[in-house]
């Protein structure tokens, strides 16, 4: 009996840099669906985002900088890492001009690169549930708050742009109790791999 062939790992495209985030969030974020994340190696395809903005109560930096929060102050192309709820990391891209304090977050991937590795660190075998919600994606990445404040372009993070085209799905953000109507979630429509479903 021949051996089974592994999947194959899906071929990279152009490495994305700093001035890629330096746009409004709501370019950048539908654009960084189908776009590649590793770090160290390890990740997968963006399927899910949310977009914050700096003006609406749900972003971290409504009312102005924190120690917490400085980052998101800074200039474009940075990790925001933070915890959550006190029990998972979250990791956001930096984006529009320094001061704006804008960000997107990364809340579910499609796992291609270094699945091993993911299934070690989430006790789970199951694909589709490795990187299904921004915790779970830190936690199979190995995101932690070591990696607040790091450059997106830089190692240990890498980042490619999507090499072709995506059917985006737009909906209301996820577990909000302020700005709930905005619609600035964004997804691969279709996608075994998000969070939770859109609506049809």
């Amino acid at each position: 009996m021949a051996p089974k062939s592994k999947p194959s790992t899906p071929a990279l495209g152009k490495p994305l840099k700093r001035g890629f985030f330096a746009r409004s969030v709501h370019e950048v974020a539908p654009d960084l669906i189908g776009a590649t994340l590793l770090v160290d190696g390890v990740g997968g395809i963006i399927v899910e985002v949310e977009a914050y903005h700096h003006t609406e109560p749900a972003a971290h930096s409504y009312n102005g900088p924190t120690p917490r929060n400085q980052v998101m102050f800074g200039p474009p192309g940075f990790a925001y890492v933070y915890r959550s709820y006190g029990i998972h990391w979250c990791v956001n891209f930096v984006c529009e001009e320094e001061g704006s304090a804008s960000a997107v977050l990364i809340r579910a991937l499609e796992p291609t690169h270094g699945i091993a590795a993911m299934r070690r660190r989430r006790h789970l075998v199951d694909l589709h549930a490795l990187c299904s919600g921004p915790g779970k994606l830190t936690e199979a990445l190995g995101i932690t708050i070591a990696h607040n404040a790091l450059p997106l372009d830089r190692p240990p993070i890498a980042l490619h742009a999507r090499s072709g085209e995506m059917a985006v799905a737009t909906g209301i953000r996820i577990g909000l109790t302020k700005a709930v109507e905005l619609p600035w979630r964004y997804g691969v429509r279709g996608s075994k791999f998000l969070s939770k479903p859109f609506p049809r």
